[in-house]
């Protein structure tokens, strides 16, 4: 077997309100696909994420044309070699959307190795549970929402299943965002965990301030109080409190995970394997964890993750995006994973990652490469 096919396209989709978290405001959102045909008619499907800047996924398909001599002509079962093949730490690689980039093509490569074992990822790669916990990520600030607004949403996605939700917080004063939590405390009661996302909103002083404000209101976990690239100012916010940090939404490959393991004393990861380096690193991630006694709860699309998930021992919770929040990025596949009535998510069943696309649904063909039969 052998790539004989390359091609990558954009989805792009308006927000009725721009919604906001501690630092940043969201129009739009745009999901990034790639496709890798083999000359066996077997097609690899991976997705990235939203790169938050302008021209993100031209970048993004730049890189991913640049690379193709890399990716095609290649035995796609070997994931490790064309991996470091794809890594050039001078020019692509390291953080960044090129390292965005090499994500999507090693989704896209295990797609097509779990279909060609005919089995669904979550068991080619360990098949250790077949449903997670899962939350539901929602509670931005949008313009013209309060507290009995928030109260209303938080209070619908408990109607849904879940049994956790996630909420934004950093983007007002510490007292008006404790009084925001403790209004979704009231609003779902004291069996939902509540978990909390500053995105880096904060200085190490205000996060422990607002953390040890919010203990009496039993917090799942905190994630990202401060920029992430301060380790040490997130050691001592992690020190400061009972509250659980969580972390790692914003970093790159193995390397940089086993520095904010080592060096911050966060006790949940946020790895996301369509930013960190794909399911090659994501593995290898969840190893170094493991070993840590640490557990993974990935940052992103449940889609690519609930498999993820599903095949490791150290495996957590599931972020879940209810339409609200993407609106139409559900609508480019056929089907993907839901909450069940308990607040579970189980993987599909279909071989390789079950992305089936919605032909109908319109995107932006950036590049297609095919080489001569």
């Amino acid at each position: 077997m052998r790539t004989v096919g390359l091609r990558f396209s954009s989805y792009r989709w308006q927000r009725p309100r721009p919604i906001h978290n501690g630092l940043f405001t969201y129009s739009e959102a745009c999901v990034g696909l790639v496709e890798i045909e083999t000359d066996e008619g077997t097609t690899g499907f991976g997705l990235t994420t939203d790169p938050l800047v302008e021209n993100g996924n031209l970048i993004i398909s730049e890189t991913i044309r640049t690379l193709a001599p890399v990716i095609l002509g290649q035995d796609p079962l070997r994931n490790e070699l064309i991996w470091g093949d794809l890594w050039r730490p001078k020019l692509i690689g390291r953080r960044g959307l090129t390292t965005r980039a090499i994500s999507a093509v090693d989704i896209a490569l295990w797609d097509i190795k779990a279909k060609a074992a005919g089995l669904p990822l979550h068991v080619l790669l360990g098949g250790y549970r077949e449903r997670i916990p899962g939350y539901v990520a929602g509670g931005y600030y949008e313009e013209g929402k309060g507290v009995d607004e928030l109260q209303e949403e938080v209070s619908g996605y408990v109607k849904l299943g879940a049994r956790a939700i996630k909420m934004k917080i950093g983007g007002m004063r510490v007292r008006e965002d404790v009084e925001r939590v403790a209004a979704v405390r009231d609003a779902v009661g004291p069996d939902t965990d509540i978990l909390l996302d500053a995105n880096g909103a904060y200085t190490v002083f205000d996060a422990v301030k607002v953390a040890r404000a919010l203990e009496p209101l039993d917090i799942y976990w905190f994630e990202e109080p401060i920029h992430p690239e301060d380790y040490e100012g997130l050691a001592r916010v992690s020190a400061s409190t009972t509250i659980p940090i969580a972390a790692g939404e914003n970093e790159y490959t193995k390397h940089g995970f086993r520095d904010l393991i080592e060096r911050t004393g966060v006790s949940i990861l946020n790895a996301d394997a369509q930013i960190l380096g794909g399911i090659t690193e994501f593995m290898k991630v969840a190893a170094i964890a493991q070993a840590h006694n640490v557990p993974i709860a990935p940052h992103g699309h449940p889609h690519i993750h609930t498999p993820l998930v599903a095949a490791i021992p150290n495996g957590l919770i599931i972020e879940y995006y209810p339409s609200s929040v993407v609106p139409g990025a559900s609508a480019m596949l056929r089907q993907t994973v839901s909450f069940d009535a308990d607040g579970y998510v189980r993987p599909l069943g279909e071989p390789g990652l079950g992305i089936d696309i919605d032909p109908e649904v319109p995107r932006e063909v950036h590049f297609e490469i095919r080489l001569p039969t």
